[in-house]
């Protein structure tokens, strides 16, 4: 008979999400727990919840349900957010890799940690092997986005690197430029050179024959 082990993961998954919404525009909230081996059958099952950033637990009961419960599957359940959320992880398979929901018109109230369960059934030749990993999302509401200072930073380092780039470039074209212009005059020295010895060893040539005549 098939036997049933669970394993409880690292809170570790394939991707993380953006931390900071804008309000009233639309947030992805990420998550995706990718399968190892691609050859094994299985079925994944995905559930969101939330605590608000007043809110003490995922548990406690408000709006008359006693759950923080607001997406299992494609199934919304808390009505703070009926008409606002929207699917968008894997479609038209039971093997969920990507687990992500989209919030529309994101309010202040969105502020809060949000908590995305997968659960796999991975189903062997002998018996069935299920995991669990979980990961909590610490989202924070703005009236737009700040860029940190790491941001700033590396864009203030890539615009230095390119005016660096560019300025040794023109150091190593005016370099090449008087080399090659060096070595073209030494060329037309060597040649005016030649030409001249050669008229000269001609017209001693040319005198020495008057003279035998």
């Amino acid at each position: 008979p098939a036997k049933r082990q669970k394993l409880t993961a690292s809170p570790s998954l394939c991707m993380d999400s953006d931390t900071e919404a804008v309000i009233n525009e639309g947030f992805k909230l990420g998550c995706i727990y990718c399968k190892m081996r691609g050859e094994v059958d299985a079925t994944a099952t995905v559930k969101w919840s939330f605590k608000g950033s007043g809110d003490s637990d995922f548990s406690d009961c408000r709006y008359e349900i006693c759950t923080f419960i607001i997406m299992q599957g494609d199934e919304i359940i808390d009505p703070r957010f009926y008409e606002r959320l929207v699917w968008n992880g894997s479609k038209h398979t039971r093997d969920l890799q990507d687990g992500s929901i989209y919030i529309l018109n994101v309010t202040y109230n969105d502020t809060g940690t949000y908590k995305c369960e997968f659960s796999r059934l991975l189903k062997y030749s002998n018996y069935d092997y299920q995991t669990a990993i979980e990961k909590n999302i610490t989202i924070n509401v703005v009236a737009r986005l700040t860029r940190g200072m790491a941001s700033i930073l590396s864009e203030v380092m890539m615009y230095v690197s390119i005016i660096g780039l560019q300025f040794w470039l023109l150091v190593e074209m005016i370099y090449c430029y008087r080399k090659i212009s060096a070595a073209g005059e030494e060329a037309l020295r060597e040649s005016a050179e030649e030409y001249l010895a050669i008229a000269s060893e001609s017209k001693d040539n040319c005198a020495g024959a008057q003279v035998a005549e």
